[in-house]
């Protein structure tokens, strides 16, 4: 009898998944389970999910190859092909961003082959597309499945490893009180918004997802005579406005030119880091801090000296970082980043700091598993912001068509500071938001903040939440010392509490061969997984531990007990 396994969702980390089980040698029996129809496309880029005008923020240089590469797929289309993608010919290039949809498109042919693939090598291969799984029971050497069919009837499996790939955790219901949508997705749901006043809580990319979605039903991009992007307002269109909002009022930042893949840092080092884990301390985010500094210092001496880096710590880094932006309007801000990234595109220039920030955000995520419960907090609250403004930054085409609904009087960015307040009260539809004594009233409102971070609790599974197996992650305690066993006292956080293979710890003598492959639970301790090359390095690793499993005699151990 062949391995049995199950990987439930086939989004980006079920592709990669597959990838890696489908290579294999020995012949497996896999069976994916798609919530939705056409398995391989993913929520962030379904077209039952996504507008066409929402963009990916990845260029196709950074998207991991499946069993070819995006540009590669994109060359070999027909010209129909690429005009009903809205692609020309000559403007596919490894540094170009395209719209979720066409990315939906290459990963839905990318699963068809890989499915193939997987035939040829021997593995016995199903695909159940409107399936949804409903629970998952841990059992003493496998775990069993509840199915719900798309029409209604359930089956039950038994498999011996099960991959949870389920991605991101949006609510079945956007739109949970009259003009007030709980997510940008799916886009059709934003379609019963009227030409009225829009509120959107969020300035990154998912919230240009949503301001994208009810710009283009209300009106149309174009170019102008001299090539500058315009928004045309639609007829009887005069009521629609939209505000976008945030603490801080900011924009993000146009996508930056730079070394593909990344350059190896100089001071902020694996080595370095690992070095500090390895001290068995908890306090370590000051000394993480310093080999940040440095790292930055060496890159760029001169914004360095311009923000006075000598003098800043941990919670005073973000102010200096934000300074210039936060003095300046978004707007002036925007186009002169714009401008600035544009000139540096072209002449193929990398700002040194831009660059080291990045480079290095990966590097001090070693070290976030390992902090106490003080330093986690001031990670989470003062530092981690910064890396994520400085990676996830957004297409020049978002930009421009920012700007363009700015100089067409559609587009407010609203600031909103610490003392806010948004409530339902006094209004029929929609929101008011309430800033320094100002009302803002909004007849629709949509909160476009992103994935939460879930926990152990929030599982879809109510016999896995049941069993007490699967725990909330931990951090050392504040201060906690090290006991002459070698315990440590820890302190429940968010997230599940999983080892290096993806695997949940468990505190019960159980299969252990769930791997939760889920992002919205890996966010506490792994605050920067995030996209497509997220999903690559989780597939890689989950599929690697499986085929490991499978192929050496000696079995892992089937019971993992808890310290």
């Amino acid at each position: 009898m062949l391995p049995r396994i199950a990987v439930i969702g086939c989004g980006p980390t079920g592709l990669y998944t597959l990838k890696g089980l489908v290579a294999s040698t020995t012949p497996l029996s896999i069976t994916i389970f798609e919530a939705e129809g056409e398995p391989g496309k993913g929520t962030p880029y379904h077209p039952d999910i996504n507008d066409p005008a929402m963009l990916s923020n990845i260029p196709s240089i950074e998207f991991p190859a499946l069993t070819e590469t995006l540009v590669q797929w994109l060359e070999r289309q027909s010209d129909l092909d690429l005009a009903r993608l809205a692609i020309a010919r000559e403007a596919i290039d490894g540094r170009e961003f395209y719209p979720r949809v066409v990315l939906g498109e290459y990963m839905r042919d990318q699963f068809l082959a890989l499915v193939a693939i997987g035939a040829r090598n021997g593995h016995a291969i199903e695909v159940l597309e409107r399936h949804r799984v409903t629970d998952i029971a841990l059992q003493a050497d496998d775990i069993r499945l509840k199915v719900e069919r798309a029409d209604g009837s359930h089956l039950d499996a038994v498999y011996e490893h099960v991959v949870m790939a389920t991605g991101h955790n949006w609510p079945e219901s956007t739109e949970i009180r009259p003009g007030y949508f709980v997510s940008p997705w799916p886009a059709t749901a934003l379609g019963a918004i009227g030409t009225v006043p829009v509120g959107i809580l969020g300035t990154s990319l998912s919230a240009i997802d949503a301001l994208m979605t009810v710009a283009t039903a209300r009106g149309a991009f174009c170019f102008d005579a001299a090539g500058d992007l315009q928004y045309q307002p639609a007829p009887d269109t005069e009521g629609f406005h939209v505000t976008m909002m945030s603490r801080k009022g900011l924009l993000p930042e146009a996508d930056f030119y730079c070394p593909l893949p990344y350059e190896t840092p100089k001071v902020c080092t694996v080595e370095a880091v690992d070095a500090l884990i390895a001290t068995g301390r908890h306090d370590l985010l000051n000394d993480v801090f310093e080999l940040f500094r440095q790292e930055i210092l060496a890159a760029d001496p001169e914004y360095a000296d311009r923000i006075g880096l000598s003098q800043l710590n941990v919670e005073s880094f973000a102010p200096a970082y934000y300074a210039e932006r936060t003095q300046s309007d978004p707007f002036v801000w925007a186009a002169t980043n714009l401008a600035e990234t544009q000139y540096n595109r072209e002449r193929r220039y990398t700002v040194p700091w831009r660059y080291a920030i990045l480079i290095t955000h990966e590097v001090v995520a070693r070290v976030v598993n390992h902090l106490d419960e003080t330093d986690l907090k001031r990670f989470h609250r003062y530092f981690k912001g910064i890396f994520i403004d400085d990676y996830a930054t957004v297409p020049l085409m978002s930009i421009r068509r920012l700007l363009a609904l700015r100089c067409a009087g559609k587009l407010d960015i609203l600031k909103l500071g610490e003392g806010y307040e948004i409530s339902e009260k006094g209004v029929a539809r929609g929101v008011a938001v309430t800033v320094g004594g100002e009302r803002h009233v909004f007849d629709a409102f949509i909160d476009a903040t992103g994935q939460e971070t879930l926990s152990a609790t929030d599982l879809p599974f109510p016999t896995l939440v049941a069993q007490g197996g699967v725990r909330r992650s931990a951090t050392p305690k504040a201060g906690a010392l090290m006991a002459e066993d070698g315990s440590v006292e820890m302190v429940r956080t968010g997230g599940i509490d999983i080892d290096d293979l993806y695997r949940p710890k468990l505190s019960a003598p159980l299969c252990d061969r769930l791997y939760c492959a889920a992002i919205s639970f890996l966010l506490h301790k792994q605050p920067f997984v995030q996209g497509i090359t997220s999903a690559c390095e989780i597939g890689e690793t989950v599929s690697a531990a499986i085929l490991s499993d499978v192929d050496t005699e000696g079995r892992v151990p089937l019971f993992q007990l808890s310290a």
